[in-house]
């Protein structure tokens, strides 16, 4: 039920008829550019976004008691090891 090949060409030879050869090229080359800015600003925004990401991975690592600040302070002393000789 899709568009055979006889479709095609015929609407093909309506286009080429209505737009002519000069005006079909730089319309096809008007849609390779718009294709290329899309896949260009597509790269670019999933660059910055893996960008994004590993900036707020170094940032939980760096402080990951930032919110639990008591995690810290228990495990301090206990982490300590006894100073002076054992009796």
């Amino acid at each position: 039920m899709g568009i055979g090949m006889r479709e095609l060409l015929i609407i093909l030879v309506v286009v080429l008829v209505v737009f002519g050869t000069k005006k079909l090229k730089n319309i096809g080359s008007d849609l390779g550019g718009a294709v290329r800015g899309f896949k260009k600003a597509m790269s670019d925004g999933e660059q910055e976004g893996t960008e994004v990401a590993k900036q707020l991975q170094q940032a939980a690592q760096v402080q990951p008691d930032a919110e639990f600040p008591e995690v810290k302070a228990a495990a301090g002393p206990a982490a300590a090891p006894p100073k002076g000789p054992a009796a």
